[in-house]
């Protein structure tokens, strides 16, 4: 079988060295090179010590365009557009980047967020992966949102682990801050609300009511877990019906009909969500890995979308419960 010649670029940090565990091992994927600026020349299992025996490939400053088939862009936020207008791929190459810089669909980038713009994904050269936050969010309520549910304001609350943050040091990732701690950033103001916006915008034209997000850091390496709530006319049996109608179609995402728990989704591409109908008010849980479903492994979900592979190729995910 011939198989995908690929590029990560930005394959140092948290991101890119989950890329790397699922792509080395993807059925239709072989990695022409792994590119970091500041790892240069270092063999990728030296920084990734958990691959070593998985790949000899070595870190590589230089980029190589000509031949590649499928590129992913793990650089900083901002600054991908300047790597891209520096740096010319084929047209035929798909590109899926991993930064905020095209998720408002612009220099004609697709919202990569499968359970709604798959058809699009399908036919994309260059891809914008959703952020974590975002994913968990819209995808906890994006039935309701096209149902017409929501008519006021929606609270959501979230919380992620330290890996969220990325890799380099800083006063709230340092282990003596989080440990025993949890503590709320960009209350309100996060800005995976904009994506979020574009997205339920799509799906209820106009759709213009408040989301009051309250961010939060929490004490654990990776997932992450949403709560949104609204208030909701309807019946419990009839918001789950629709919720598992809309999913029915989707890979990765399940509606349970069981309480759910963070660790069900970690080291998984799944989404777990889980309804309750409490005070008048529809109560949605999602839960996701924030490094796979929030991150690298919908980046390898839509990788499999747009160049016609089995949407689960290389995904089949999970080795321990606990």
């Amino acid at each position: 079988m011939m198989k995908i010649k690929t590029a990560i670029i930005g394959a140092a940090g948290y991101t890119g060295g989950e890329l790397l565990r699922l792509l080395v091992n993807h059925p239709a994927c072989e990695l022409v090179y792994v590119h970091s600026n500041s790892q240069k020349g270092k063999k990728v299992s030296e920084v990734h010590p958990d691959l070593l025996g998985d790949t000899e490939l070595v870190f590589t400053d230089e980029v190589q365009t000509e031949g590649i088939e499928a590129v992913f862009l793990g650089l900083p936020h901002g600054q991908t557009k300047g790597f891209l207008e520096n740096h010319h791929f084929s047209p035929d190459t798909v590109i899926i980047d991993l930064s905020t810089d095209f998720r408002n669909e612009s220099h004609g980038f697709i919202y990569g967020l499968p359970e709604v713009n798959k058809i699009k994904i399908k036919n994309a050269k260059k891809i914008a992966n959703p952020g974590c936050f975002a994913t968990g969010i819209q995808l906890a309520l994006l039935p309701a949102i096209a149902k017409g549910w929501v008519r006021s304001t929606v609270h959501i609350s979230g919380i992620t682990g330290s890996t969220g943050a990325g890799k380099s040091l800083s006063d709230t990732t340092h282990f003596s801050y989080r440990s025993n701690n949890l503590s709320v950033y960009k209350l309100f103001s996060h800005q995976h609300l904009k994506e979020i916006r574009q997205t339920f915008c799509q799906v209820q034209e106009g759709f213009a009511h408040e989301l009051l997000f309250v961010p939060y850091r929490g004490n654990f390496s990776r997932g992450i877990w949403i709560t949104a709530y609204f208030p909701f006319e309807g019946s419990l049996e009839e918001a789950i019906s629709s919720y598992k109608s809309f999913y029915k179609e989707a890979a990765f995402t399940f509606v349970s009909d069981l309480d759910i728990d963070l660790k069900q989704s970690v080291n998984t591409n799944k989404c777990f969500i889980h309804l309750k109908k409490e005070n008048g008010q529809l109560v949605i849980y999602s839960a996701i890995d924030n490094l796979l479903k929030g991150a690298s492994g919908q980046a390898v979900q839509n990788f499999n979308i747009a160049l016609g592979l089995e949407e689960k190729a290389g995904l089949n995910l999970k080795s321990i419960a606990f």
